[in-house]
């Protein structure tokens, strides 16, 4: 037996060199195909187990084949936006068709040799289709992001084009605070959008039709909502005397009252001068109802201190009629104009834009930082006159906007419903008021910014490090429009190999695991590259002369028993 049994021995040798042979020559035969994973060829020893330890009889050979597909190919550079490679663990999900049958089976591969087809499908270079995560108007991915079933066929076709509805507008603005400033009437009745604002700015946005809308966000400087009296006719300084320089008459005298205290008088002396009067108002009930102060161009501005409280105040004269002289109207009581009470900015936004009740941080009234005289009421013009909204705004002493971040912790005018009178949906937009600022200095728009687009024709497509798929469009935007998922398994070597450099799954590989790019070691998606074979010629070389001497070796010893053989059946 042990004769014979060493023929078959040395005939399993050659079967097993034989595939090993056809196991290299396919290794060999794919070193610059996109993707591919070498495998090789591994021998297990078939033992005839024998009862007597005296005698032997040979066993065989068996030869398995064992992937290597979880073996890293080499990254090299592509000049395709849509040719990607991985950089991990992870596998492009593909079909063989764009059909989305469920009837059909994912595939899985490396080969990210990516092109748009005729229908706009992107297709690798063995011709499976890529699928990916569709991505919803917010940019968001599908609820059931770990299943297959959330997978569609990419397709980048766009006849079209695509226009894009601005929804936010960045601003950054200078504000000259030397401006003089002008007194508001009242809480609906605010400076005229009309008339000549000290500041305007205009900002071209596209409605939901691609259309260009130019809205003008227009600035006046004001006194705020407080109320306010400012004097009439020529100007003053706090250092000029009452009677010889403003022209009072000695012994005459004034009644000031704010918020339902008691009057309280002030007398026209000889050495009185214009500080005095300022410093009589100032001091009014410990200085927590009114103050006064000269304007840019010298009048006298009294104004109540806070305008959440009804602190009306009245001028009038006692003796004589000196508030004539300085350009009041004696017994006039001047009210608090109030936040206008209508408008679309937000409660919540406070300041600015508010509709409701300011609440008291820091820096606003009846605190030591409040800062009165950096009111600016704002009116934002739509294209055909319309006010789209109007309010106020407020700086601190710094210079910087004083207001209240919103729940995005964001500074926002925010215009809703904006009807654009052309059949366009109905927009919201957000202006971002962060960067607006109020220095001495000219008036200066450092940028501007929005996130819309009128019509614009595809131009190209991409697929970003993130997976993103990204169309760009003539008209300089761009939009997000699948995510392409990498699919990882436990055993990333026991899959089964189909043509084309794709693999199924199987009981040996593990169920597929949906993650993104990035995450769970998944690894990175490489934008313009693409992963060549893993094959190593070199080593492949080295195993193929292996093999020769090891088949020639199985032929020797076949030939060795054919002699032994011969010289048995010459025995007489």
């Amino acid at each position: 037996m042990s004769l014979f049994g060493s023929l078959f021995t040395g005939v399993s040798a050659l079967s097993a060199q034989s595939q090993n042979t056809a196991i290299i020559s396919n290794n060999i035969a794919n070193v610059n195909t996109i993707g591919f994973k070498r495998s090789e060829a591994t021998f297990e020893s078939l033992v005839t187990t024998e009862s007597r330890s005296s005698r032997y009889s040979p066993g065989t050979v068996a030869v398995n084949r064992l992937q290597r597909v979880d073996q890293q190919g080499p990254i090299q550079q592509s000049i395709s936006s849509t040719d990607v490679s991985v950089s991990g663990n992870g596998f492009f999900p593909v079909k063989r068709n764009d059909l989305d049958s469920s009837l059909d089976e994912y595939l899985y591969t490396r080969n990210g040799q990516f092109s748009e087809d005729a229908q706009g499908n992107l297709v690798n270079s063995a011709g499976f289709f890529l699928y990916g995560w569709p991505l919803d108007s917010e940019g968001l991915l599908p609820a059931a992001q770990g299943d297959l079933s959330s997978l569609v066929p990419v397709d980048v076709a766009f006849l079209g084009g695509l226009t894009r509805p601005t929804n936010t507008v960045d601003l950054s603005i200078n504000l000259n605070a030397d401006e003089a400033s002008s007194p508001l009437v009242n809480a609906t009745s605010l400076i005229d959008p009309a008339t000549s604002p000290n500041f305007t700015r205009s900002v071209r946005v596209y409605d939901s039709l691609g259309s260009a809308q130019d809205i003008n966000l227009q600035f006046s400087k004001t006194y705020g909502p407080q109320a306010t009296s400012v004097s009439t006719g020529f100007g003053v300084s706090a250092t000029d005397e009452l009677v010889d320089d403003v022209g009072l008459t000695l012994g005459e005298s004034i009644d000031f009252t704010a918020g339902g205290q008691p009057a309280a008088t002030f007398t026209v002396t000889a050495t009185s001068t214009v500080q005095d009067f300022l410093s009589f108002i100032n001091t009014y009930d410990t200085g927590t109802r009114s103050e006064a102060f000269l304007n840019e161009t010298g009048q006298i501005v009294v104004q109540a201190v806070d305008f959440t409280a009804p602190d009306d105040f009245t001028l009038t004269d006692n003796v004589g009629a000196p508030l004539a002289t300085l350009g009041f109207v004696s017994g006039a009581v001047i009210t608090a104009p109030g936040l206008p009470a209508t408008g679309n900015g937000n409660v919540g936004d406070i300041p600015p834009y508010s509709t409701g009740t300011f609440p008291t941080p820091d820096n606003l009234p009846g605190t030591t930082t409040y800062n009165s005289r950096g009111w600016w009421q704002v009116n934002i013009v739509a294209p055909d006159g319309t006010n789209l909204t109007q309010g106020h705004i407020n700086f601190n002493g710094n210079g910087n906007i004083n207001a209240i971040r919103d729940v995005d912790n964001e500074i926002d005018i925010t215009l809703s419903n904006i009807d654009w009178g052309n059949g366009s949906d109905p927009q919201d937009i957000e202006i971002d008021i962060e960067r607006f600022s109020q220095f001495s200095g000219e008036y200066n728009v450092i940028f501007s910014d929005q996130n819309g687009a009128e019509l614009g024709l595809r131009t190209g497509v991409e697929i970003d490090r993130n997976g993103f798929v990204i169309a760009r469009f003539s008209n300089g935007a761009s939009t997000e429009l699948y995510k392409i998922p990498m699919i990882t398994f436990a055993n990333a070597n026991g899959l089964q190999e189909i043509s084309g450099t794709a693999y199924s799954e199987n009981e040996l590989s593990g169920e597929e695991n949906l993650r993104e790019a990035g995450r769970g070691g998944s690894g990175l998606i490489e934008t313009a590259t693409l992963e060549g074979s893993n094959v190593d010629l070199a080593d492949e070389f080295a195993r193929l002369i292996i093999g020769q001497r090891a088949y020639s070796a199985g032929t020797k010893v076949i030939n060795t028993v054919d002699q032994m053989t011969e010289e048995l059946l010459r025995l007489r």
